[in-house]
Formats: structure tokens, sequence, C-alpha cells
């Protein structure tokens, strides 16, 4: 069974724990409407990288077909 050598103080406790700490999401601007999403995600208007990739009539157009 694996024994310490020594206590291991809480300082040095803490420097080993600091990289834990969770991030805040990086986000980002869209070119086309100023909007801020997230980096990588479609914005909520449905742009992404400057062009509309989705509109709210697909949106409805899909769920209608799933029925």
């Amino acid at each position: 069974m694996a024994v310490q050598k020594s206590r291991v103080t809480r300082s040095r406790r803490g420097m080993r724990r600091a990289h834990s700490a969770l991030a805040a999401p990086t986000l980002a601007i869209d070119m086309a409407t100023g909007e801020t999403h997230r980096r990588h995600h479609i914005s909520p208007q449905g742009y992404y990288k400057g062009r509309q990739v989705l509109t709210k009539n697909s949106v409805a157009e899909d769920s209608t077909d799933e029925e």
C-alpha cells in the first residue's frame, strides 16, 4: 500500500488543484448581424460565419415532418 513520505500542505494541495477551474465559454460576434454567439455554433437568428444557414421556416417544416 502506498504511503506518503510527508504531509502535503494546504498551499501545495491548492497549487495542484489550481488548473481545475471552469472557464467561461468563448464568445464571438457574427459578421452579418452583429449578434454575440458561442464560437463554432450558429447564432440565434440562424447565421454562421456571416451566412444564413437556417431560416425560421425550415425549422417549422422540420417539426411538421416528424408528425
